[in-house]
C-alpha cells in the first residue's frame, strides 16, 4: 500500500491513516482508504476515538443499553459503553449498565443474535457502533435487524462516515466528508476512475485490504 497521510478530528488526539488511490469495497469504488487499524486495536487510540465520540452522542439525554459493535469496533465500544457511563447517560435495564455485544452473521449475510444475548436487545435502547459509512447498504440492512430483534434504536455512530443520515438516522461519526472534503465513491459501473483507465489498487473494507 502508498504512504498514508494521518488526519485528526476536532477534539481527537487519535489519528485517521488515508491512502488515495482506486480501491473496490464490497458495494462501490472509492478513491481513499481508511485505515482504521490502531484506531480500532491501539488501547489509547481507542480510548481517545471513544471519548471523542461519546462528546459527539451526549447531545440530549438519550438512553443508552446496549451498544452493538460492528466491523471490529470492540475495543472502541467498550471504551464509548465507559465513557457514557462516566457522563452519566441513562441505562434503564435493571442491571443499570451497558452492554457491548457483537452480532453474527448466518451465510446469506445477515445479522443473527443467538438466545442468550437477545436479552441485551429485545425491548433494550441500542446505539450501533460501526467503522465506516460509505454507501449505507451494511448499515442498512443493521438497522433492519435491530428493528427485527425488537431492539430500539437511539443512534448510529461511525468512525467515518460519508453520510449524514442513513434510513432517518443521524449518523455522529469521528471523521467524515469534512475531514476529506474530496472523498468519493462511485458504482463500479459508473466509475470514473474506471473509464479514465486507472486499475485497482486493492479490495478494502473495515478490517483492511488485500492488494491485486
Amino acid at each position: 500500500m502508498k504512504e498514508y497521510e494521518k488526519i485528526y478530528a476536532s477534539g481527537c488526539g487519535a489519528p485517521l491513516k488515508i491512502t488515495k488511490g482506486h480501491f473496490a469495497t464490497n458495494h462501490a469504488h472509492i478513491n481513499y482508504f481508511m485505515d482504521m487499524s490502531t484506531l480500532k486495536t491501539r488501547i489509547s487510540e481507542a480510548q481517545e476515538a471513544a471519548k471523542a465520540l461519546a462528546q459527539r452522542f451526549l447531545f440530549d439525554s438519550t438512553p443508552v443499553d446496549t451498544i452493538v459493535c460492528l466491523e471490529g469496533t470492540e475495543v472502541v465500544g467498550a471504551f464509548l459503553g465507559e465513557a457514557l457511563t462516566n457522563a452519566g447517560v441513562i441505562s434503564v435495564n435493571i442491571h443499570k449498565t451497558i452492554y457491548v455485544v457483537t452480532p453474527e452473521y448466518n451465510s446469506n449475510s445477515q445479522m443473527i443474535f443467538k438466545d442468550n444475548i437477545l436479552p441485551m436487545i429485545r425491548g433494550k435502547n441500542i446505539l450501533l457502533l460501526t467503522a465506516s459509512v460509505t454507501t449505507g447498504l451494511t448499515l442498512n440492512k443493521s438497522v433492519e435487524a435491530i428493528r427485527y430483534y425488537n431492539g430500539i434504536l437511539r443512534g448510529v455512530t461511525a468512525l467515518f462516515s460519508s453520510l449524514e443520515e442513513v434510513d432517518g438516522y443521524r449518523i455522529l461519526s469521528l471523521f467524515g466528508k469534512q475531514d476529506v472534503p474530496d472523498y468519493a465513491s462511485y458504482d463500479y459501473r459508473s466509475c470514473p476512475m474506471c473509464a479514465a483507465g486507472e486499475k485497482l489498487e486493492a479490495l478494502v473494507n473495515a478490517y483492511g485490504y488485500t492488494k491485486l
